[in-house]
């Protein structure tokens, strides 16, 4: 799969973004087909100061620059994923992975439903089609799509799908539903330019 690529392949941009410590790191090499290049480091009593370990207790690394991993869906395309990092303080980061991208999941904890509000805000300012994950954690009291999508206020075509990012077939569907709704966002826009 690491083969020489072509100028003529086409590579397909997806970001994967959320609150701290909601599992963009572990959907994004749960779902990669490589070793994905990772930037954790260990958190700190420094940063235990700045960061709300609050659900979070037991987390003891953070990413603090990306996360990369890639998928081929056939000889010549590919899925490039960007997992970005959760803490305001890195949110600079942000506007520079955002280039190019096709869409974007916003991992949700609704432990902490509130901390993927940046996300959400994010993207619809800058028109990046996206969907909604909410990830289950083990003894996590069940919300169904429906509940999430009017607590995080959203469009009523913003598509939220429930996921376990620990595992590779739960997160190819989270995936598989950004793509499509993507594919329908930029069609609509492409019919709006025509004046179809």
């Amino acid at each position: 799969m690491d083969s020489v690529r072509s100028d003529t392949d086409l590579a397909l941009k997806i970001l994967v973004a959320g609150g701290f410590g909601v599992g963009k790191t572990t959907l994004v090499g749960a779902v990669s087909e490589i070793r994905p290049l990772r930037t954790e480091e260990q958190l700190t009593a420094a940063g235990s100061q700045v960061d709300d370990l609050g659900g979070v207790e037991r987390k003891t690394t953070t990413t603090v620059a990306m996360d990369f991993g890639r998928i081929t869906i056939r000889d010549g395309l590919a899925v490039y994923l960007f997992g970005t990092p959760g803490q305001d303080r890195f949110w600079f980061l942000w506007d520079e992975l955002a280039q190019g991208a096709l869409g974007a999941v916003v991992l949700a904890d609704t432990r902490r439903l509130t901390d993927c509000f940046p996300a959400v805000d994010f993207f619809e300012h800058r028109g990046i089609p996206f969907v909604v994950a909410v990830n289950r954690f083990d003894g996590t009291r069940a919300f169904g799509p429906e509940e999430v999508s009017r607590a995080l206020d959203l469009d009523a075509d913003t598509p939220v799908v429930l996921c376990d990012a620990r595992e590779r077939g739960s997160g190819k569907t989270v995936l598989i539903n950004l793509v499509e709704h993507a594919g329908k966002v930029h069609a609509a826009r492409v019919l709006a330019r025509s004046g179809a």
